[in-house]
């Protein structure tokens, strides 16, 4: 265990609770003022530009309501309120796989990181939306690799794999089955 106090793991109290919302088509604007928050947080690590209009933009957001079968957006809340959004699609530019999900996009407010709400939204995103998961992070964001590499392993008691893919230089890939994907398999014995 690290003495580093960030690094500690925090268990929330049930009256703290988390949960994951599924958005819908009336809550883009929602969605689209966490985005300028979190590509405003990447800025440091991207060169990102703003548009004429003062923001950033993200426009893949509308997909997420047009191929439903494809793009899941989720707001993440810690008792009620808002705490961050989580977006994830089927397909990776990390895998071969069209049928592969993907963590798309992952963002908590700065107000409740490190306190265990990140971790508990991404457990729930994996449990709600079973399957064969990818998740990519540029090597350069630190606190993002830390952040996906103690989540991966505690979700999957250290069954999943990382590494990186040709055509994704400085990109850390993880790959890893659900809980209950997990659960299903065959016994090899």
């Amino acid at each position: 265990m690290s003495d580093d106090p960030r690094r500690t793991r925090v268990v929330l109290p049930a009256s703290e609770a988390v949960s994951l919302q599924r958005a819908t088509p009336e809550m883009a604007p929602l969605l689209r003022n966490l985005l300028e928050l979190y590509i405003h947080d990447l800025s440091e690590i991207f060169p990102v530009e703003l548009g004429p209009d003062g923001r950033f933009g993200y426009e893949k957001l509308p997909l997420y309501w047009a191929e439903p079968a494809v793009r899941h957006a989720f707001v993440i809340r810690q008792r009620g309120r808002v705490a961050g959004f989580a977006l994830a699609k089927r397909g990776s530019p990390a895998s071969d796989d069209p049928d592969v999900l993907d963590v798309a996009e992952f963002f908590v407010l700065r107000a409740h990181r490190r306190s265990g709400v990140g971790r508990q939204a991404a457990f729930l995103l994996w449990d709600g939306v079973p399957g064969q998961w990818v998740v990519r992070v540029s090597d350069a964001n630190r606190a993002g690799l830390s952040f996906w590499s103690e989540a991966i392993g505690a979700y999957t008691s250290g069954a999943f794999a990382q590494g990186s893919r040709p055509g994704l230089p400085g990109w850390r890939v993880f790959t890893f089955a659900t809980r209950a994907r997990r659960s299903q398999a065959p016994s090899l014995g």
